[in-house]
C-alpha cells in the first residue's frame, strides 16, 4: 500500500493542535515534521507511529503502543499512536507535542 491524498490530508487533520505540520513521503510511508523535526511516521500499512524513547516511549507503552519493527524484526524507536487518539485531534495533537518535547 503506498500513502493517499486522503492518508495525508488525514494526518495533517489530525495533528492540527500542533500547529502547521509538512511531511515527506519515504519507502511507501510518510515522515511527519514540525518545525522541520520528524516526529511522528505514517507506516505503507497505515499505522501512525511517534518518535519516542526513555520515560515518553514507556508512557506510550502503558497506552497499548506497539513499537514498530522492520519486516526483519529490527525495531526503531517509533510507537503506534494511542488508539483513542486516531479519531480525536486534540487528544493526538496532546501526544504529538510530547513526542516534540521527548525529543
Amino acid at each position: 500500500m503506498s500513502v493517499s491524498d486522503e492518508d495525508i490530508a488525514f494526518v495533517h487533520e489530525l495533528f492540527e493542535a500542533v500547529g502547521p505540520i509538512s511531511h515527506r513521503k519515504m519507502m511507501g510511508g510518510l515522515s511527519i515534521y514540525s518545525d522541520g523535526q520528524i516526529f511522528a511516521i505514517l507506516s505503507s500499512e497505515g499505522r501512525i507511529y511517534l518518535k519516542a524513547k526513555d520515560a515518553f516511549a514507556e508512557a506510550l507503552t502503558v497506552e497499548g503502543a506497539e513499537k514498530f519493527e522492520m519486516g526483519d524484526g529490527r525495531g526503531m524507536n517509533y510507537w503506534t499512536l494511542p488508539e483513542a487518539a486516531l479519531d480525536d485531534p486534540e487528544l493526538a495533537g496532546g501526544w504529538a507535542r510530547r513526542a516534540l518535547d521527548a525529543l
